[in-house]
């Protein structure tokens, strides 16, 4: 008899869980709930404002997730379909406008303190703490590619920051700030990663290890 009870109360923490995921406003949500915050727009604009914003840049939200996080905020009544388009349009022509609701479960999620103490691994630290056991040429190597894809992209947000001051009118915006950020942690790294490159040959184990 208690297999079953137990069984039971799986499925039914297994459903509260999907029921909160249902709920649970993702990155992708909050990012489309901002868009339509600015102005109605349809799917299509929608991911064309995220193109020539450059927003995949700082923010994961793939064309897919753009029509999956409209039909949820549609169904939380964040949003509302323009009463202009017909019901049995798909989202590509049915402009969607965010609500009361929306605006403020918005404003409820930025208050979050995760967005100020949540922490980012970063793919380049990982591999460079497991990099001793990298053959040897792959060291230098690997470096040398960051140090291009760094130059690369430091170039890319210089342009980036020059059409968005020209675009906004003035330094004192978010946008700015962004890439502001951005450009001064490539810089940083830029010049960490040369540092090393100068120090490789000099690279060893440590000399003092722990003991138990």
């Amino acid at each position: 008899m208690k297999k079953p009870v137990k069984s039971k109360i799986k499925v039914g923490v297994k459903a509260l869980a999907a029921a909160a995921n249902q709920t649970r406003l993702t990155t992708p949500d909050l990012v489309i709930l901002s868009l339509l915050a600015e102005r109605p727009m349809h799917g299509y604009e929608v991911n064309s404002t995220l193109e020539a914003r450059k927003i995949r840049d700082w923010a994961p939200v793939s064309r897919p997730q753009i029509y999956y996080s409209l039909d949820k905020l549609t169904k939380l009544r964040l949003i509302r379909a323009s009463a202009d388009v017909s019901p049995s349009a798909g989202p590509e022509r049915r402009v969607f406008e965010t609500t009361a609701l929306g605006r403020e479960r918005l404003a409820d999620a930025l208050e979050s303190r995760r967005w100020t103490h949540h922490r980012v691994y970063q793919p380049f630290l990982i591999w460079l703490a497991l990099s001793w056991q990298a053959r040897p040429r792959t060291f230098r190597k690997q470096l040398t590619s960051r140090k291009r894809f760094l130059e690369e992209r430091l170039h890319e947000e210089r342009l980036t920051l020059d059409d968005v001051l020209a675009e906004v009118g003035h330094p004192y915006h978010e946008a700015v700030w962004m890439i502001e950020l951005t450009i001064g942690q490539l810089q940083d790294e830029l010049r960490w990663v040369e540092q090393i490159l100068k120090d490789a040959d000099r690279r060893a184990p440590a000399r003092n290890s722990r003991k138990n």
